[in-house]
């Protein structure tokens, strides 16, 4: 198994992209520690990993909130003693927002829990990293990423910055034994959607035609396969970069 024995924390675990990484992941022999705002949602991941003879343990966290990170983190310490693979797949969608339209509130909590709490998760991480000169951080980034027409400005930026502080870790750990990467989806079937409040019709008319040259939708399984591939010794010397998973769509541009 690639993960054997490895402790890994993944958040955003109740559904989507982060459910089937936590499985893929307890399947592969790690001892996961499955995060999310929805403890009910994650408490059902946990039970079929478990009946699967897999290790894991649900934490509720609001991500946008350092205490609850800090028990993340610290939960994986105290029931495995370590941790060694950090997952940082929580995230949310804005409205399609353009800048002009674009509400500080709205703004504030895109970046509270998609970069924010991004950099919170990691830099509590990286003592423990250091520690023991090994570890592996994966962000679930985004193709808005590096584009400007898959959502609005606020959701755009914020996994912009994300690619970012992807780098930046990378590069400042490369010789400490740490690497973090990101994954940019694409369309992926899974349910973010929820997230979006307010929708702005300009916003969504706007990006249009980039979505209608999408080739198809992902599923979360081959998400979780990319992220398998990041978190294991396959990928050892992949450090610092983003790895696209879009079915070719951006491939376009």
């Amino acid at each position: 198994m690639k993960l054997q024995d490895k402790v890994a924390i993944v958040t955003g675990a109740a559904s989507g992209m982060g459910k089937e990484i936590a499985k893929l992941y307890a399947k592969e022999g790690a001892k996961v520690v499955a995060a999310d705002l929805n403890l009910e949602g994650v408490e059902t991941v946990v039970k079929e990993i478990t009946e699967n003879n897999g290790v894991a343990k649900a934490v509720q966290v609001n991500i946008a909130e350092q205490d609850d990170i800090d028990n993340m983190i610290d939960t994986a310490i105290n029931e495995h003693g370590t941790l060694d693979i950090l997952v940082n797949n929580a995230g949310i969608m804005d409205g399609f927002e353009p800048v002009g339209d674009v509400l500080d509130e709205r703004w504030d909590l895109i970046f509270d829990v998609n970069t924010k709490g991004v950099m919170r998760s990691m830099r509590k991480a990286i003592p423990i990293f250091l520690d023991k000169e090994s570890g592996v951080i994966i962000n679930t980034a985004s193709t808005g990423g590096f584009n400007g027409a898959h959502a609005g400005a606020a959701y755009g930026a914020s996994k912009h910055a994300v690619i970012g502080m992807t780098k930046n870790t990378g590069y400042m750990y490369a010789q400490k034994g740490i690497r973090c990467n990101a994954i940019a989806p694409g369309g992926v079937a899974t349910n973010i959607a929820s997230s979006m409040e307010s929708v702005s019709q300009y916003g969504m008319e706007r990006t249009k035609p980039v979505h209608s040259v999408m080739p198809r939708a992902g599923e979360p399984d081959e998400i979780a396969k990319v992220a398998l591939f990041l978190a294991s010794d396959d990928s050892s010397f992949v450090n610092g970069t983003v790895v696209t998973a879009d079915g070719g769509w951006t491939a376009a541009f």
